[in-house]
C-alpha cells in the first residue's frame, strides 16, 4: 500500500514536470496529484507514521502530570550482580535494608526489591520512596553517610557489582500510590524510552487508559524520570503468575478504547523493556 501511494504520487510529479504547454503556459497537472492525496488521508496505517502534535505549554510537565498533593520522589536503582555474588548480595540486603526501612529516623521507604527473573539476569532492582521530595533525599543520604552499618554494606556490595545505576521519579497523578501487598506474585516493570517532547501526550493517554487496567488489581505503580534518563516512563504491574499476566493483558483488548490507547501511544516510543521480577524475601511488595 505504502508502495503504491508513493508511485501515484511519483507518478503526478512526473506529470507536473512534463507539463502540457499551450499558448506558451505550462499547464500543471495537478488534480491526480489532489486526488490521490485527499484519498489516503484518512488511510490509518498512513496516520500512524506521524506522532499527533502537543498544544504548547508553559508549564514543566512535572508540575502537569505529577500529584499536587504530596511531595513524593522515587528512586530505583538497578544492580547488575556477579552471578557468583548473587546468593551473597541477597543476603547482604536482606540483612540490611529492611532495618533502614524501619527506623522513622529516615524519611524514606522501601517498596520493593527484586531479581530479575526474565529480562537482564543477575540483576538486583529497589525501588524507594522519599516522603518530602529532594529535602528528605538529602536528609537521608547525609545521615546514611554517618550509618556505620551502611558504610560497611556499601563497601561490600561493592565488591559484588558489575555495574549499577540509578533514576529519580515522580509518579503520576493518575495512579495508584504503591502501597505493601501480599504475595506470593510476581512483578513486571514495563520501561518506556520515550520520544523528547511527547511525556504530556503520553500522561493523556494513559490518564484514560488505566481504567482499562485494574481489573485484577494489577496496577502498582507508574513513574516518570526526572534524573537520570530522561523522558523514561516505568510501569509496575503484579501478578499472580505469568498465565495470569497473559490473560491479564488480552483482557484489555476486549476495552472499547484500549486499540485506541495502544495505536496512538506507539508511535511515541523510542525503545521499550519488559522484566519479569521476583521479590527478595523483605520486600514490603510480597
Amino acid at each position: 500500500m505504502a508502495t503504491r501511494v508513493l508511485q501515484n504520487v511519483g507518478n503526478c510529479l512526473k506529470q507536473t514536470r512534463n507539463g502540457v504547454r499551450t499558448n506558451g503556459q505550462v499547464i500543471l497537472s495537478i488534480r491526480s496529484l489532489s486526488a490521490s492525496t485527499n484519498r489516503n488521508r484518512e488511510d490509518s496505517w498512513f496516520k500512524s507514521l506521524f506522532v499527533r502534535k502537543v498544544d504548547p505549554r508553559k508549564d514543566a510537565h512535572s508540575q502537569l502530570l505529577a500529584k499536587k498533593e504530596d511531595t513524593n520522589l522515587y528512586k530505583i536503582q538497578f544492580h547488575n550482580v556477579k552471578p557468583e555474588c548473587l546468593d551473597a548480595y541477597n543476603k547482604l540486603c536482606e540483612e540490611v535494608l529492611p532495618s533502614i526501612n524501619a527506623d522513622s529516623h529516615y524519611p524514606c521507604e522501601l517498596l520493593g526489591t527484586w531479581n530479575t527473573w526474565y529480562g537482564e539476569q543477575d540483576q538486583a532492582v529497589h525501588l524507594w520512596r522519599y516522603r518530602g521530595g529532594y529535602p528528605a533525599l538529602t536528609e537521608v543520604m547525609n545521615k546514611l553517610r554517618q550509618n556505620k552499618e551502611f558504610m560497611e554494606y556499601r563497601n561490600e556490595r561493592g565488591k559484588m557489582l558489575l555495574s549499577r545505576r540509578n533514576q529519580l521519579l515522580l509518579e503520576f497523578s493518575f495512579w495508584n500510590e504503591p502501597t505493601p501487598r501480599p504475595g506470593p506474585n510476581i512483578y513486571e516493570l514495563r520501561s518506556y524510552q520515550l520520544r523528547p517532547g511527547t511525556m504530556i501526550e503520553w500522561g493523556n493517554y494513559w490518564a484514560r487508559a488505566i481504567e482499562f487496567r485494574q481489573q485484577n488489581s494489577e496496577a502498582v505503580g507508574g513513574f516518570f524520570s526526572q534524573i537520570g534518563s530522561l523522558y523514561m516512563v516505568h510501569h509496575l504491574w503484579a501478578y499472580k503468575d505469568l498465565q495470569s499476566r497473559e490473560d491479564t493483558r488480552n483482557a484489555a483488548w476486549q476495552h472499547d478504547g484500549w486499540d485506541e490507547v495502544v495505536y496512538y501511544t506507539v508511535p511515541l516510543i523510542q525503545h521499550m523493556e519488559s522484566r519479569i521480577m521476583i521479590p527478595m524475601k523483605t520486600s514490603p511488595l510480597k
